[in-house]
């Protein structure tokens, strides 16, 4: 557990000095045709994800929390559908494949434990 726990932490201080992108690149916009026939939604997608943002900017609790997000959307529920910038983007991976693992030998341990 202990192990997992470090895991997850490192992946979420990766995240934030890495992996997140300053801003969302997505952009939506809403609005009515010359018609008059309902609104149409426009969804404009920029470039690449960017991390510009100083050393000391990047530890935010803001940020925190949405590294969290991705963590355990990453972890537990196996989607983040996130932008994330390049180190992010082999970050999660990279948590993708080792944390169900120790989560699964924790899981193993227990289980032996209860057994005896």
């Amino acid at each position: 557990m202990g192990w997992l726990l470090t895991a997850m932490a490192a992946t979420i201080v990766l995240m934030m000095g890495l992996g997140l992108p300053d801003s969302s690149q997505r952009q939506d916009t809403t609005g009515t045709g010359r018609t008059g026939s309902g609104q149409v939604t426009l969804t404009v997608d920029e470039q690449d994800p960017r991390l510009a943002l100083p050393i000391h900017d990047r530890f935010t609790a803001e940020r925190f929390n949405k590294a969290l997000q991705v963590e355990l959307n990453s972890v537990v529920f196996r989607s983040s559908s996130q932008d994330l910038t390049t180190w992010g983007t082999y970050t999660e991976m990279a948590s993708r494949f080792t944390e169900p693992v120790l989560l699964t030998l924790a899981v193993l341990a227990v289980r032996s434990r209860i057994k005896r």
